[in-house]
């Protein structure tokens, strides 16, 4: 055997006996004549010591190791005079009997310790290195115990975990696919599917009631800290459920997996909120509530008072900063230049001050009276000291810029403890969103989702208002202002669904050669099912208490979507490329 024991296994209990340890060489030391090493592997750090009276070869090894180097030792477990509480085994060292050099090592472009000296790009184009980082291994093992959750927890409800096929046919409905060329039928192309949505549905078609799998999916998209090209759902379904039996189930997994994981209660049951009201409060379908400073609909309240900017507004919002009366002209003007950001959209700014002696000062306070601003500022819930925060414009955008500049906020004035986890079901969605533009309708989640059984008469409406109201049988789970699952009642009848494809424009013919493997399933006696995907990286990124999800993917790509480290995606030789009919359309 290469070792007896990890290197983060011992304790002072295990002093006098003899053990082998295996591992890579942190770092190496000499303290007069003894000779310091700390030996790493993904379960700790132990310390080993050759002392000055050793035997010469044993302290010749012992002073030739470097860093990373892999090698085996064995020795007695000795209590250490000047112990280290921060190490789990810091009360013990091994005194060192033999090294067995087992792998030299180059030197290593960065330093692998907690907090390395190497940049973002070099780790990723090293990122095996990487990876025998503690903050990555820590990373990776609350991934394996996530997983591990999931699958106990959906077990012992009497899920069972299908697979389903990585090479299926092209929908292109929502983000664009990645497609595979097929060598074997010219001129065709499987894609790698964005989901396996529609095979979990033909499993409950299938009459597998309760099914799951942690499964990788495939979206080629722009990137940014939470989205990989490839990524991995807990994905699951079930059959002759409504919403309140999915909710229940999946509230429950998510229980266990806060309690089992991280020693934490969330609440049962979960709050819910509509989308409407989380538009209207927080400017986002998926809101963190974590904290308050909710935007308010100040438009009755100060429109007609000459001030053309708001006159003319469709919608007027605000949201109380707390605390940030005393930011500077110059602060403001900041924050002014910050909503004017292409990713925030805003044209302007206006703000209220109410400092804390009740006086109150404000960029347009030569068309609002004292009075009419304190008034103002007491709708949007400011209290002495509070900056109000103003936004005009379209409604939906505009609570949209407001829920980004309460992010903002909360990020500035420390709201968004990574620590603190505040869960809640969004239900209620639109079942279909109007594009101005194409002048139709596109589906809010899917094409598969199911109306609300209340809403039927107006799903089945000719008029454009009518499906405007109609409202999703969908849910999504949020944390922390992160949409980490969502899912809906499908449809299930084959006409409900011919109805869903008129209402976005698609014809029968092309319903037919998109879907028509799910249409005609419909046909056979499909159960009413449901069921939703939740982002595993997400989740395990958010529990981890980071935003982005790099950490917690073995080996991910960057934000080009490229993995630095294979050097991937490459070129492939004429040989492949006339085995798989394809011309290459790109010069050098």
């Amino acid at each position: 055997m290469y070792r007896t024991h990890t290197c983060g296994e011992l304790r002072i209990a295990d002093k006098g006996k003899k053990v082998t340890l295996a591992g890579w060489v942190q770092k190496s030391r000499k303290l007069g004549g003894m000779t310091f090493i700390d030996l790493r592997d993904r379960y700790g750090i132990t310390q080993l010591v050759v002392e000055a009276d050793a035997a010469p070869e044993l302290v010749a090894t012992a002073s030739e190791l470097g860093r990373e180097f892999v090698i085996q030792v064995t020795g007695e477990v000795l209590e250490r005079e000047s112990k280290n509480a921060k190490m789990a085994t810091g009360d013990v060292e091994i005194k060192v009997e033999s090294i067995n050099v087992l792998n030299k090592s180059v030197t290593p472009p960065f330093t692998i310790e907690e907090t390395s000296d190497g940049g973002e790009d070099l780790r990723a184009k090293y990122r095996y290195l990487d990876l025998r980082r503690p903050p990555l291994q820590r990373a990776l093992a609350l991934r394996h115990r996530l997983a591990h959750e999931v699958r106990n927890y959906l077990d012992s409800k009497g899920f069972m975990e299908i697979e389903t096929p990585y090479l299926i046919k092209s929908t292109p409905e929502g983000a664009r696919d990645f497609v595979v060329p097929s060598r074997m039928n010219p001129g065709t192309f499987y894609a790698l599917p964005q989901s396996p949505q529609t095979f979990k549905q033909l499993l409950m078609v299938a009459g597998y009631d309760r099914y799951f799998q942690i499964v990788r999916c495939f979206r080629d998209e722009d990137l940014r800290a939470d989205r990989q090209p490839e990524f991995t759902q807990i994905d699951c379904e079930m059959s002759f459920v409504e919403q309140e039996d999915v909710l229940g189930m999946f509230e429950g997994m998510m229980r266990q997996m806060f309690k089992n994981a991280l020693g934490v209660d969330i609440p049962d049951p979960l709050p819910r909120m509509s989308w409407y009201d989380a538009m209207d409060s927080y400017g986002s379908d998926k809101p963190d509530v974590r904290f308050g400073m909710k935007i308010h609909d100040i438009t009755d309240d100060v429109k007609g008072h000459g001030f053309g900017v708001f006159d003319g507004s469709e919608y007027i919002g605000a949201i109380a900063a707390d605390g940030c009366a005393e930011y500077t002209r110059k602060q403001i003007d900041e924050l002014t230049e910050w909503v004017k950001r292409p990713q925030v959209g805003a044209k302007g700014l206006v703000y209220i001050r109410l400092n804390a002696d009740g006086s109150v000062k404000s960029s347009i306070d030569k068309f609002y009276t004292p009075e009419q601003l304190s008034a103002i500022a007491a709708k949007a819930e400011a209290k002495p000291g509070d900056l109000v925060l103003v936004l005009c414009g379209p409604k939906r955008k505009t609570q949209t810029q407001l829920g980004v500049l309460r992010i903002e906020m909360g990020n500035r004035l420390g709201y968004r403890d990574p620590k603190v986890f505040a869960p809640l079901w969004i239900v209620d969605f639109p079942l279909f969103e109007w594009s101005e533009e194409d002048g139709r309708f596109y589906a809010m989640h899917h094409p598969f989702t199911a109306p609300k059984p209340e809403h039927i008469d107006w799903y089945y409406s000719d008029k454009k208002e009518d499906l405007e109201r109609v409202c999703a049988n969908a849910y999504d789970f949020v944390l922390n202002g992160t949409e980490l699952g969502g899912g809906s009642i499908r449809i299930h009848d084959a006409q409900m669904q011919e109805r869903m494809f008129d209402i976005l424009g698609i014809s029968k013919e092309d319903a037919e050669y998109k879907f028509g493997f799910i249409i005609n399933a419909f046909k056979f006696g499909a159960p009413p099912h449901g069921g939703l995907a939740f982002g595993f990286d997400r989740v395990c990124a958010l529990f981890g208490g980071q935003e982005t999800i790099r950490d917690y993917i073995a080996f991910p790509k960057n934000n080009q979507g490229r993995d630095v480290m294979i050097d991937s995606p490459s070129e492939i030789d004429q040989v492949q490329m006339d085995e798989l009919f394809l011309a290459s359309t790109f010069k050098k």
